[in-house]
C-alpha cells in the first residue's frame, strides 16, 4: 500500500502523461486549465487505494480514476455555470476566463473524455465500469437538480436533504471505491461492501462540510466562513434547527433566510448561535459521527486482511478529523 501522497503524484504523474493540446484549443484548452488547478484528488486516490486493498497493482486502476477526475471536473464546470461561481480553487472559472458556451461544450467534451478512460481494460471489466460510471453520472445530475429544487421550496425534509447530498456527492466517492475493486476483480460482495463504506463515509463528508461551512477555521477551511448562511442554503444544520428550535428562534431563523445578502457577519453570527443553542450543531456532529461508523461497520464484513482495514479505518478517521 501507498501514501495518500503518493496515490495523488500518481493520479498527477499519469495525467500529465496524457497527450497534450488538440484543436481546436478553445474546446481543449479549457479542460486542461480546470484539471490543472490543483484539489486533492479524493476520488481518484481511493479508486487506486481500492484497487491495492484487493491486491491490484495501483497502476491498473489508474485510467479508471483518471476517468472520476475527469468527471468530477466537468461537473464543476457545469456547476459553476449555474451558480454564476467566479472563482475555483481560488482561481477564474472556466466559464468566466472562457465564455459561458465554452464552459458547456468543454465540459460536455469532458463527459466523453471520461467515458474514453475505460476503453483501456477488457470488456468485461470495461462493461462493468462503463455501467456503474453511467449510473453514477445519472444521480449525480438527478441530486444537483434536487439541490436547485430546494433553493425555492420551504418545505425541504431532513430525508430529502440526505437523498440531495447522497445523489450529489457521495455516490461518486462510492463509485470511485468500487471501480477499484472491478479493477482488481474482487468478489462481487466485497464490490459492494466497499461501495457502501465510500457511500457512508461520502455522506459523512458532506455533512461535515456544512459544518465546517459555518463553523469551520478561516485560516484552514479555504472557503468563505458563512457561505451557506448568505445563500440561504437549506443544510442539515439549518433544517435540524427548524425541527429543534423553540417558536421564537424558529421565527427568528425563518427571517434570517428570508434575505439575501452579500455578506453580514450579524446575520451569519445569529444564526450560528441558534445552530447552537437548538442543539443542531450537536446533532449534526452526531449526524457525521453515526454515518463513519456505519462506513466502518461494513469492514467487518470485507474480505481483506486486518491491516487492510485498519489502513481504510484510519483514512476515514482522517477524512473525519479534517479542518479544510
Amino acid at each position: 500500500m501507498h501514501s495518500i501522497q503518493q496515490y495523488q503524484d500518481f493520479v498527477l504523474d499519469f495525467l500529465n502523461a496524457q497527450p497534450k493540446l488538440r484543436e481546436p484549443k478553445n474546446l481543449y484548452e479549457p479542460i486542461q486549465y480546470i484539471l490543472g488547478l490543483g484539489g486533492k484528488k479524493i476520488r481518484p486516490v481511493l479508486t487506486l487505494m481500492s484497487a491495492e486493498i484487493f491486491d491490484a497493482d495501483y497502476s491498473k486502476a489508474l485510467p479508471a480514476a483518471l476517468a472520476v477526475e475527469v468527471f468530477h471536473n466537468f461537473s464543476l464546470v457545469h456547476d459553476d455555470i449555474m451558480d454564476d461561481a467566479p472563482l475555483r480553487r481560488g482561481n477564474v472559472t472556466v466559464h468566466e476566463k472562457w465564455n459561458i458556451n465554452t464552459g458547456i461544450l468543454s465540459g460536455d467534451a469532458m463527459l466523453i473524455l471520461a467515458y474514453q478512460y475505460f476503453e483501456q481494460y477488457e470488456p468485461a471489466i470495461f462493461r462493468e465500469l462503463a455501467k456503474l460510471f453511467s449510473k453514477t453520472a445519472l444521480e449525480v445530475c438527478e441530486g444537483q437538480q434536487w439541490d436547485v429544487d430546494f433553493e425555492t421550496r420551504s418545505d425541504v425534509t431532513i430525508p430529502e436533504y440526505l437523498k440531495m447530498i447522497e445523489y450529489k456527492t457521495a455516490v461518486l466517492v462510492a463509485a470511485a471505491m468500487k471501480m477499484g475493486a472491478i479493477v482488481a476483480e474482487t468478489s462481487v460482495e466485497n464490490g459492494e461492501l466497499i461501495y457502501d463504506f465510500g457511500l457512508n463515509l461520502g455522506l459523512a463528508f458532506q455533512l461535515q462540510d456544512d459544518y465546517l461551512d459555518a463553523f469551520g477555521n478561516p485560516a484552514t477551511f479555504g472557503k468563505q466562513i458563512g457561505g451557506d448562511i448568505i445563500e440561504n442554503k437549506k443544510t442539515y444544520l439549518y433544517l435540524k434547527a427548524i425541527e429543534f428550535a423553540s417558536a421564537e428562534e424558529k421565527a427568528k431563523l425563518l427571517q434570517l433566510f428570508s434575505v439575501s445578502l452579500e455578506e453580514n457577519k450579524t446575520k451569519i453570527e445569529a444564526v450560528k448561535s441558534i445552530f447552537n443553542t437548538s442543539g443542531a450543531s450537536n446533532a449534526t456532529q452526531q449526524a457525521i459521527q453515526d454515518y463513519t461508523l456505519k462506513a466502518f461497520a461494513t469492514l467487518d464484513k470485507m474480505n481483506i486482511s486486518p491491516d487492510k482495514k485498519a489502513i481504510l479505518k484510519s483514512f476515514g478517521e482522517n477524512l473525519m478529523n479534517r479542518n479544510v
